[in-house]
């Protein structure tokens, strides 16, 4: 039976961070969810953090009234093992529940919203679906790119390497994810991801251009150099 779907702006009750526990992780890439929830905790004042159901869990009040903070720790790829019993305590449907998580596919320094989708190989967010049953729930994708040329090592090495960035610009991306969850927080994900995936104007024009003159077509070729679809 297919699940049914349910509205992407449910009232977030429950807002989860993904990462591993213990100080050898603490400022790797895969911890950056861990990261961006302690500062959300601390723009709300949250309470102090207590163990419950595998994870951290803090107490605050959101704009709409309470809501819950847990940071799993189970390991990433055991996230579930809290997350589903955490969500079953609070009787909440999947839609009201918001994850904060690393994104390989989104550059280092941007911030993405979704709602719904698949885990995209992450194992975390796999994990996650299976125990709360769904994969409908809304996600903040923090992006922290891709391994330079120079890397020496696989994907799953590079997430779990700390970050190579300055510490300014890592704190420049915990900031952006806050300021996208408390958006979501106030008005929904939809308004959150209207509001922090907008471009300055004519931004897709100047990369189409950028990539013309990086890329010229061959002498006597009239065809047109893009095939009408947009890289966003």
């Amino acid at each position: 039976m297919t699940e049914p779907e349910t509205p992407p702006d449910a009232q977030i009750k429950l807002i989860v961070g993904l990462g591993n526990p213990g100080p050898k992780y603490a400022r790797t890439r895969h911890n950056i969810g861990f990261m961006v929830l302690d500062a959300l905790a601390a723009r709300l004042d949250a309470g102090r953090p207590s163990t419950k159901f595998a994870g951290v869990w803090r107490d605050a009040r959101g704009p709409h009234g309470p809501i819950v903070l847990l940071a799993p720790q189970t390991f990433m790829n055991e996230s579930g093992r809290s997350v589903g019993p955490a969500a079953g305590s609070l009787h909440l449907v999947p839609s009201q529940i918001l994850v904060l998580h690393d994104e390989i596919d989104v550059p280092f320094g941007d911030v993405r919203g979704k709602h719904g989708g698949g885990s995209g190989g992450h194992n975390g967010l796999r994990s996650l679906e299976q125990g709360i049953g769904g994969r409908d729930f809304s996600r903040i994708r923090i992006g922290v790119g891709r391994q330079s040329p120079d890397f020496r090592g696989d994907e799953a090495a590079w997430v779990l390497a700390n970050f190579s960035e300055p510490q300014a610009d890592v704190e420049s991306l915990i900031a952006a994810a806050v300021t996208m969850a408390e958006t979501a927080l106030v008005d929904g994900i939809t308004a959150a991801i209207a509001r922090h995936h907008a471009r300055p104007p004519g931004a897709s024009a100047r990369e189409r251009a950028a990539r013309r003159e990086d890329n010229p077509a061959p002498e006597g070729d009239s065809s047109s150099s893009t095939d009408g679809r947009v890289s966003e």
